[in-house]
């Protein structure tokens, strides 16, 4: 029975790895041939052709390999300085621009001449470009708003679920007393399992991100407003200076990483619940910043995937993830004891995330992403407007296509990456428990 919820829950992660694929490159179409331009193909996968159909201009079709897709436009790239594709050079970067401006006319057929993609202004090819990735995101937001606002998130609240017996810094990674150890100031005051702390020294705390800080800001006598047994009760407390794990700023901890603050001593509770609009709102805004932050830290995470994939190193909970390590995960998921509404919504979260690292991740600035021809396209308006305010000559399209040995090697370092993360995932996969 585990193995076949571990294949459906596979099965879940594919299917909907290409939905978000159709979906990112349905936006590129949808918006090129809003504006004229001529698309050949539409094709979801790459490799061999397992299947398609014709219709009107464009191919429509599914690629045996389901690690991508794209949509072929005409005249991607401007024609060369005599208005043709520029023969091939003994140079070995002019060779990868003209035969990336070859292949953007392989398919120029008698009236196309005015459904160009480098003939579209700007701000029109921004769109195109852009809309792909804005698809994953609105795809992403769908996901993320629909299973935080229904089924809801699991998130720790004010409740107390444990008390400390005693002072332990979190640093000495021990849980049991000694002798010598000091009595707990949560024990201390007598608070108790079930307490749901509502203020603190007589001001509302509703969330636990904000109790935290306050209880890490004091050290000394405070008091705290507790609800037990359906009765208000005010609780003296002493807080204590205590060397603790490092907080992300939204409730959370940085693993391996201490602080000295504030101490109480207990346990709080956890539980799923569902969000209101505006907090689902900034829970996406947490997320977001989350995300940012992991792709900017993504090249020191390089070393410690290598040593996981090749030297037996433990794998990082936030270690990069490909999409093979995504669907062992999401068949572990499905084969975990969870109630079934419960699985399939962190498979929804899953879905979500590989949707906005889409949407992200397409966006930096580089060819061949999206990002690439975005910032050409805004630079290209910057020169005609620089040259009109000065009353200069039209300076013509920005030729894309001279970027593409620089593009050449961000594929590179991509595909190397992506091999990478594909052996750690094979051989050393983030665990689910």
């Amino acid at each position: 029975m585990t193995l076949v919820l571990n294949l459906i829950g596979v099965l879940v992660f594919v299917g909907g790895l290409l939905f978000s694929i159709a979906w990112h490159e349905l936006g590129h179409l949808s918006t090129a041939k809003l504006f004229g331009i001529r698309v050949p193909q539409y094709m979801v996968g790459f490799g061999k052709t397992i299947w398609s159909r014709k219709k009107g201009d464009t191919e429509y079709g599914l690629k045996i390999i389901p690690m991508g897709g794209y949509i072929r436009m005409i005249g991607m790239f401007p024609p060369g300085e005599d208005g043709k594709v520029t023969a091939r050079s003994t140079s070995p970067f002019r060779s990868m621009i003209e035969d990336a401006r070859s292949a953007a006319y392989e398919e120029l057929q008698p009236g196309d001449e005015t459904r160009l993609f480098y003939t579209r202004k700007p701000w029109k090819r921004v769109i195109v470009m852009f809309a792909g990735p804005f698809m994953n995101l609105v795809l992403a937001l769908a996901l993320f708003f629909g299973v935080w606002m229904t089924f809801g998130i699991n998130r720790t609240t004010t409740q107390i679920s444990g008390v400390s017996p005693c002072v332990i810094q979190q640093s000495e990674n021990r849980e049991v007393c000694k002798s010598t150890d000091p009595v707990a100031p949560a024990k201390q005051a007598g608070l108790r399992a079930d307490d749901r702390i509502v203020a603190f020294d007589g001001r509302p705390v509703t969330d636990w991100a904000t109790l935290q800080k306050k209880i890490r800001d004091t050290i000394g006598p405070a008091t705290l407003t507790v609800v037990r047994d359906g009765r208000r009760v005010t609780v003296p407390v002493n807080l204590i200076e205590n060397r603790v794990a490092k907080t992300d700023g939204h409730g959370g901890y940085v693993k391996g990483e201490y602080v000295t603050a504030g101490w109480l001593g207990f346990s709080p509770k956890t539980e799923i619940a569902a969000l209101s609009f505006g907090e689902s709102v900034d829970h996406m805004g947490e997320i977001v910043d989350g995300s940012i932050q992991g792709l900017v830290k993504l090249p020191a995470k390089i070393p410690a995937l290598w040593n996981a994939a090749f030297d037996g190193a433990e794998r990082e909970p936030d270690s990069p993830m490909g999409i093979v390590g995504a669907a062992r995960m999401s068949g572990d998921i499905a084969a975990l004891d969870l109630p079934g509404e419960q699985k399939f919504s962190i498979l929804l979260n899953v879905l979500g995330m590989f949707n906005l690292s889409l949407f992200l991740f397409n966006m930096l600035p580089l060819l061949p992403l999206d990002g690439g021809h975005v910032a050409g396209a805004l630079w290209e308006s910057v020169r005609r407007g620089v040259a009109k305010l000065f009353r200069r000559a039209d300076p013509g399209p920005f030729d894309v296509a001279r970027l593409m040995p620089a593009a050449y090697v961000v594929a590179g370092v991509f595909v190397c990456f992506t091999l990478l993360v594909l052996v750690a995932d094979v051989v050393n996969p983030i665990k689910i428990t």
